[in-house]
């Protein structure tokens, strides 16, 4: 491309249009509020170049990734119920679960602090299970002692219930009594 007599390169490179003026992918993995691995869609530029392609999570829908991604459905289809069953499977043992988190609390039970994500996250890892803090799904923060049942996004069609018990610090038994 020239300006000026002068030519220049751009400093990404062209994505092909869509036919609503967006830019047509293809997902390489299942992306939330979006589509499934192998779904072909129309994204708008910016989130297509800073988002979904950077991440490698969808790539341009070329002919030759069409056909490709036809050619292995089936075998996508395999990997994809492979991991819902993984899923299913992790969801079974987390509603089998019970932690107790610790947190500082006053007479009444309410906590000087509150318990969120993070903290429930640190104690699934002490139990021997691996999550990211927003697989949490909390309505609020937990604010007082209590038992709590908390919702936990593990897939876009697998979520499971995990017991919570917020109880007072061991150091504040010992001087009550």
């Amino acid at each position: 491309m020239s300006r000026n007599g002068r030519t220049f390169k751009r400093p990404y490179k062209r994505l092909p249009k869509g036919e609503h003026g967006g830019i047509q992918l293809l997902l390489i993995h299942n992306v939330e509020h979006l589509g499934k691995q192998g779904d072909i869609v129309e994204v708008k530029p910016g989130y297509a170049r800073n988002y979904l392609l950077p991440q490698g999570m969808a790539t341009i829908a070329t002919d030759h990734h069409k056909r490709m991604v036809e050619k292995h459905r089936e075998k996508l289809r395999a990997i994809e119920l492979e991991k819902l069953k993984s899923y299913r499977d992790l969801a079974d043992e987390l509603g089998k679960q019970s932690i107790t988190i610790e947190a500082n609390a006053n007479d009444e039970g309410h906590l000087y602090g509150s318990v969120g994500p993070h903290e429930i996250t640190a104690a699934l890892k002490e139990a021997g299970f691996s999550l990211a803090n927003d697989q949490i799904r909390l309505d609020g923060p937990l604010r007082e002692l209590g038992l709590y049942t908390v919702r936990v996004h593990l897939h876009s069609e697998v979520e499971a219930n995990l017991k919570v018990w917020v109880v007072p610090t061991a150091a504040e038994d010992a001087t009550v009594s």
